[in-house]
């Protein structure tokens, strides 16, 4: 990722050097895990998962071993067969290791750099784990690199803004108000992406 797409990062120091932590960022691109995991350097990398969901990436036996062993994702277990599971059990549980991990509040990749809702799953990891920052990084440019439904990468300039953490509130609807909040202050450094 280092070679292929020229990456300017901004205040890099602000992502966390240790877990338990949680990054959350836009998501455009199949590439915005790993642009975020080669963030973090060779030392951290055995810590950093991005959360996905497992009914998608753990759906065959290549995919499921590619996501696991190599990626290291953290699988996201939502409703199957109509048993409901508590969908943050491995986010938890990869908290309570020390892990940092890799959210993406929009769910899915949605239109190239333009900012979906997000989703209140992140207050509700936020509200369980009131000590663990919640660090925002928003990334211009993977949209174009590689957007969804694109199998050819094209090589692209990719800005990366990491913000300030936000803690929790104690209130939900304060909280994803200060999320956004601080999303809208990192977009506008770059350029501000319309919110869908």
């Amino acid at each position: 990722m280092l070679v292929v797409l020229g990456l300017n990062v901004r205040r890099r120091h602000l992502l966390p050097n240790a877990g338990p932590a949680v990054v959350i960022a836009n998501h455009n691109s199949h590439l915005d895990a790993i642009v975020l995991m080669t963030l973090f350097g060779m030392q951290r990398l055995k810590s950093v998962h991005p959360v996905a969901a497992s009914d998608y990436f753990l759906k065959n036996r290549w995919l499921a071993w590619f996501s696991t062993q190599i990626i290291g994702i953290s699988p996201l277990d939502r409703e199957v067969a109509g048993i409901r599971k508590d969908p943050l059990a491995g986010i938890c549980e990869g908290l309570s290791r020390g892990d940092i991990l890799i959210l993406f509040p929009e769910g899915s990749r949605g239109e190239p750099e333009k900012l979906a809702e997000f989703h209140t799953g992140i207050a509700h990891i936020a509200k369980r784990f009131p000590q663990v920052p919640i660090v925002p990084v928003f990334m211009h440019g993977l949209g174009k690199a590689l957007p969804r439904g694109e199998g050819i990468l094209v090589p692209f300039f990719v800005d990366v803004f990491v913000g300030e953490p936000v803690g929790w509130t104690g209130n939900r609807n304060e909280f994803m108000d200060a999320v956004k909040s601080r999303f809208d202050e990192l977009v506008t450094e770059g350029h501000r992406p319309e919110w869908t």
